[in-house]
């Protein structure tokens, strides 16, 4: 079945209010969501979401959104649920975000107003190159979109009203969560899959129009905790081993070539230091592993404590500890025993008259946490480019037919009940 004629979009108007709302995550904050601004959105999303007629919609407690579109057929249908994160990242300002429009895109750098010396270089986003004629919205240059996640959050609620005014298209129940707190790595925490009630989710956080993930890296963070050897500095010679020292020869120790965020690519995984601190006595490093294969994350490890263990050769007094702790795991691992997920989310895709990628995700998602909860979930496309910078940007016509291909997938799976 194809989409009545004259499916007017609400997705750019919705976007363009959403991202006006400050969600900023602190990844400082014990609380949950960790600042109480992504409420503010969570709000106006679940009331919109009453609006339409979702009775059930909702914000919880802890910031999270749920709310059911219900089943208008007698097929035993999956439930299936779009999901996307509230939250903007920490890494750039989110605060007074005034987007712009570049109405029908004819190539070339787009110059930001707001910070003129903010460029959006067609060189080096070569993405660019297939969006002309479409509108691409940008911030002005002082702060991020929010694309990253606002896309996706502004795509489910354009297929959410279209599906509820179209009752001729057939569907199972629809379940809609939207999470705080994902760009802290903290987005189903506190996710309540039982009151959610889905066999099946998908994240639209993705970023080429026509892009289906269904692979994550797999991730452990490494802690290593140095205990040096403190005296009085008039009187160290021999005596004193510095620990901020050795800390900072293991740092210069780790690969210059190979195995870091910016030497990788592809299906390459990383070992990459995010911080450092301490004094004399004690220092600590904190580092992020990333690789695709579990295999992949203890080669890495084994790697990272090799090094130590050489250093601390010179520094026979100090003892050092190696704390790893799991993060996330490849998704791939859940999603491949439903290969009918990544089927039905291909052939969504086609019916917006895109091609479907399968492609990997060189970070995780939601989908990565919910799988391993017992709710496979890959990620489809939502156009984000650009992610956590001032150079975000999207394309109306990619959310669009990201909003479609919700509409598509909810059809396919009754379809094929």
């Amino acid at each position: 079945m194809v989409l009545p004629i004259g499916f007017t979009h609400t997705v750019t108007e919705r976007f363009l209010r959403y991202v006006a709302i400050d969600t900023q995550s602190d990844p400082t904050s014990p609380t949950c969501p960790s600042t109480e601004k992504q409420k503010d959105l969570g709000r106006l999303l679940a009331g919109e979401l009453q609006a339409m007629g979702l009775a059930d919609a909702h914000l919880d407690a802890h910031g999270y959104v749920y709310a059911t579109i219900p089943a208008n057929t007698d097929r035993q249908v999956p439930v299936i649920c779009f999901c996307s994160h509230m939250d903007t990242s920490p890494d750039c300002t989110g605060k007074d975000v005034r987007p712009q429009i570049v109405r029908n895109y004819r190539g070339g750098d787009i110059v930001l107003p707001g910070d003129p010396t903010q460029v959006i270089r067609a060189a080096e986003h070569p993405a660019l190159k297939d969006q002309i004629g479409h509108d691409i919205v940008t911030s002005d240059g002082t702060t991020l979109l929010g694309a990253d996640n606002k896309a996706g959050l502004a795509e489910i609620m354009d297929a959410a009203l279209f599906l509820v005014n179209n009752p001729q298209i057939r569907h199972g129940a629809i379940k809609i969560l939207f999470t705080p707190d994902e760009e802290i790595g903290r987005g189903v925490d506190r996710a309540d899959l039982k009151k959610l009630g889905a066999d099946f989710a998908y994240t639209m956080d993705g970023e080429t129009a026509g892009n289906i993930e269904d692979e994550t890296f797999s991730a452990d963070g490494a802690t290593i905790t140095i205990e040096g050897v403190s005296t009085h500095p008039g009187f160290a010679k021999g005596r004193m081993e510095h620990a901020i020292k050795i800390a900072a020869a293991i740092i210069e120790r780790l690969p210059k070539d190979t195995c870091s965020p910016e030497t990788t690519e592809g299906r390459q995984g990383f070992l990459h230091p995010i911080g450092i601190s301490g004094a004399l006595e004690q220092a600590t490093i904190g580092f992020i592993v990333r690789d695709f294969t579990d295999a992949g994350l203890k080669a890495k490890e084994a790697l990272l404590e090799n090094i130590v263990q050489d250093v601390m050769k010179d520094y026979p007094h100090s003892t050092y500890r190696l704390e790893i702790k799991p993060q996330y795991r490849n998704m791939k691992q859940v999603i491949d025993r439903h290969p009918e997920i990544i089927d039905n989310a291909m052939e969504a895709i086609r019916r917006t008259g895109l091609t479907p990628v399968r492609t990997s995700i060189r970070g995780g998602t939601d989908g990565s946490r919910l799988s391993f909860m017992g709710l496979p979930c890959p990620n489809i496309f939502a156009g984000e480019h650009a992610f956590h910078s001032r150079l975000e940007w999207v394309s109306v016509q990619d959310m669009e037919k990201a909003a479609q291909t919700i509409v598509h997938l909810a059809m396919i799976f009754e379809e094929r009940a």
